[in-house]
């Protein structure tokens, strides 16, 4: 398994194209999000909207929670 950088994660995301990822929720739950369009990036919270091709959702994610990104894993 292939390992990248956050920066290169943040790089990967600011394409629209479709990805599949993997985060740690709040509650310590992992989500997995499949089909997802990058949409918004704040810098400031250090966050990334993402629309869930599936059920049309628009989910906001903390990227220092990514730690899976297309089957690659991300680390700090």
């Amino acid at each position: 398994m292939q390992a990248i950088h956050l920066s290169t994660a943040r790089r990967i995301l600011q394409a629209p194209e479709p990805v599949s990822l993997r985060v740690w929720a709040k509650d310590g739950r992992i989500l997995e999000f499949n089909n997802a369009i990058p949409l918004r990036y704040n810098f400031y919270e250090g966050t990334q909207q993402f629309k869930l091709l599936a059920s049309q959702q628009i989910r906001t994610i903390r990227l220092a929670c990514l730690f899976e990104l297309n089957g690659m894993t991300v680390f700090l």
